[in-house]
């Protein structure tokens, strides 16, 4: 467990007891940053770092800072000890302008520590989509799998998303990602309200036997709670936008009424 402010008795800073100390292996969190200036990032990682464990530069944002700004901004997430990453969408632009060999030098260069691997604007084949992931995987970048398209309406087709995830891991992949965009609403799990749709995530619970490595794109609170409750803090979520990470912190430890009933029993009884 992380040692937290010590003004604050512990068992208030965690009340579940069970928050792990960055590098996290459970329960990581993954911030979508869609174009923060750098003091906002500043403020961000000062005030919530230690509750990030990854942030993407979102969709193809990345090429369109400044260089110093967006290497400034990748050093300051490595200082926190998080991993960075560009959205996948700009992947998929390499791919489809046959750029990748240009897109992996330039991620190189500056210093990201990680990629995603997606198709959901494009289709990938199989094959190519495991030659993405090993060539990332051997230039020692984390490589993040993204299962889903992006087209309002689309579906999980449970089973395939079975077999995806499988290959993707066995290929280098670490965490593989449901697919719900940033509004998260219309998207996979998720109908045009932003709410699950019904009885899709029970099944992916059945057909999918690694969970730990499944990262669950929530962007919205209710969905956060959903997650937490059906698997525990230790859930991986993903698209969190960035004024949110220290409320779903919060959530995470049952320092929010949705989620409350994390906490441990106290062992002192309190007479009265």
């Amino acid at each position: 467990m992380e040692k937290m402010n010590s003004v604050w008795p512990q068992e208030l800073c965690d009340p579940s007891g069970r928050r792990q100390a960055k590098p996290r292996t459970k329960g990581c969190t993954m911030v979508i940053d869609k174009g923060l200036g750098l003091h906002a990032f500043t403020d961000l990682l000062s005030t919530s770092g230690e509750y990030i464990d990854i942030v993407k530069f979102g969709f193809g944002t990345a090429p369109l800072y400044p260089l110093a700004i967006i290497r400034s901004k990748i050093k300051l997430a490595k200082e926190h000890g998080i991993t960075v990453i560009p959205g996948g969408t700009l992947l998929e632009a390499a791919v489809k302008q046959d750029l990748v060999h240009g897109f992996f030098r330039q991620v190189m260069s500056l210093g990201f520590t990680g990629v995603e691997v997606s198709d959901g604007t494009i289709e990938l084949s199989r094959s190519l989509r495991s030659d993405l992931i090993r060539n990332a995987a051997s230039l020692g970048l984390r490589v993040f799998t993204e299962y889903g398209k992006k087209l309002f309406g689309s579906r999980i087709n449970v089973f395939d998303f079975a077999s995806t995830a499988e290959t993707d891991w066995a290929c280098g992949a670490e965490f593989v990602t449901v697919e719900a965009r940033e509004s998260g609403k219309g998207v996979g799990l998720f109908d045009e309200h932003g709410s699950f749709r019904d009885g899709e995530l029970s099944h992916i619970q059945s057909a999918v036997p690694n969970l730990d490595c499944v990262l669950w794109e929530a962007p919205l609170k209710d969905q956060q709670v959903s997650l937490i409750q059906a698997f525990g803090p230790h859930v991986h979520l993903g698209n969190i936008p960035t004024q949110d990470v220290i409320t779903l912190e919060t959530m995470r430890r049952g320092l929010r009424s949705d989620t409350f009933d994390l906490q441990r029993v106290s062992v002192t009884e309190y007479m009265i």
